[in-house]
């Protein structure tokens, strides 16, 4: 009887970058459909209202997934979870491919929507399994990746359109090419998680945050609203802001203006990877506070290069913090809840990207774009001094226990023996 023969997994090293090539991948894939948008509103006929709809079902979709399944690889093993996501997310691209509809859309950014909710936190467990304890790049990539993924699918696909006479058709029959690809690649990613029981439990929808890590996260949460709600404002409107308020039609700009964010977020990310978590997450918001308010200067002079100026300034902001707020968060997690813990993470990030985007989207028909962008600016720089404000509560507590901690060991030094 033949015997099969396992193909050989790859090292430390070469399984880190290729998860995070995947995770590059399956991000861009998710960044594809921003200049596509106008696109299917010309040939659909939909509204701001709709537009961001469809965007936000994707996101809501995808917390749906996060919910359930964000921490089924620490039972029954990353590779069958990785495997079935980048499967998932092939098949998406297909319904992207043969759509006619609006309805075609919605369905398509579903279950786009469920894989990226499979695949993203456990992406991230493998980097974190993979990674050098010596030199530990997970968070790094965590934090970076969606910058880098989300820019090179938004920017590749707006060239596409701008170059390509079906752009709609070459996109997403490539991408379907490249993601089954991946797909037969991951048999070749060492096994990082054994199975352990309680896989039936784990899919009871829930945020998995560690007790010993949750006042760590609770201090996270204000900067990761603040950076992913940005983030799905500009990834949902942002193409339809510069058209219809700068009045700039050409899709690329539209992208560009992404780029702007996304880009930099990345950047920010890899040069701040030496500073200390909080710190990282302070200076961010403060930057991306900063860089907010300077959209309000380029919606009253009315001046498109303000508009991606205060764009790049929040992105730097934004991979600062973030960066910051997921290695606050995920400080000492024991290896069996790093799935859980990431997927918590992007829980708040997702839902944060989805639902003021939404919200956004509705006020624009009565309020108009400008007005509404005006308005979300000002929450988000609300929130990320709130983001300040709760480390430094954190430190001075921190600080407070210390001295107690002394004070309490000293006197006991000073009693009889």
């Amino acid at each position: 009887m033949a015997t099969i023969v396992a193909p050989p997994t790859l090292r430390r090293d070469p399984a880190f970058w290729t998860a995070a090539g995947l995770l590059l991948l399956v991000l861009a894939a998710s960044g594809v459909p921003t200049p596509l948008y106008r696109v299917y509103q010309e040939q659909f006929g939909f509204g701001a209202g709709v537009l961001t709809i469809v965007f936000g079902i994707y996101a809501l979709a995808l917390l749906a997934a996060l919910l359930v399944v964000g921490g089924l690889s620490d039972h029954v093993g990353r590779r069958p979870v990785l495997a079935g996501g980048l499967l998932l997310q092939a098949a998406s691209m297909v319904v992207f491919l043969s759509a006619d509809s609006v309805g075609w859309l919605l369905a398509a950014r579903v279950l786009q929507g469920l894989s990226m909710g499979a695949l993203t936190g456990t992406l991230g467990a493998v980097l974190l399994d993979t990674q050098r304890p010596a030199r530990p790049l997970g968070p790094l990539v965590n934090s970076a990746g969606p910058g880098i993924g989300l820019s090179l699918g938004a920017v590749g696909a707006a060239l596409v359109v701008e170059h390509v006479a079906s752009p709609t058709r070459w996109v997403f029959a490539v991408l379907t090419v490249v993601l089954l690809l991946g797909a037969a690649a991951v048999p070749l990613l060492p096994e990082t998680s054994p199975r352990a029981p309680g896989a039936l439990r784990s899919l009871r929808p829930t945020v998995r945050v560690p007790a010993p890590q949750r006042t760590a996260f609770l201090t996270a949460v204000p900067a990761i609203v603040a950076a992913w709600a940005l983030g799905g404002l500009y990834l949902s409107l942002g193409p339809s802001l510069v058209a219809s308020v700068f009045g700039i039609e050409d899709h690329l700009v539209g992208s560009l203006l992404v780029l702007a964010m996304q880009g930099t977020a990345a950047l920010a990310a890899v040069l701040g990877r030496d500073l200390a978590p909080e710190r990282a997450m302070v200076a961010g918001a403060a930057v991306f506070a900063s860089g907010v308010a300077g959209t309000f200067a380029a919606l009253l002079t009315g001046q498109v290069a303000v508009l991606f100026a205060s764009a790049v300034v929040s992105g730097l902001g934004f991979g600062l913090a973030f960066l910051g707020a997921v290695a606050t968060a995920s400080a000492g997690v024991a290896p069996a809840e790093r799935a859980g813990l990431l997927s918590s993470v992007f829980v708040v990030g997702y839902l944060s990207f989805s639902v003021p985007a939404v919200v956004a989207g509705a006020a624009a028909g009565a309020f108009g774009l400008e007005t509404v962008t005006e308005v979300y600016a000002a929450v988000l720089v609300v929130l990320a001094l709130t983001a300040i404000a709760g480390v430094r509560v954190r430190r001075r507590r921190a600080g407070a226990a210390g001295t107690a901690a002394a004070t309490t060991g000293a006197a006991a030094e000073r009693l009889p023996a």
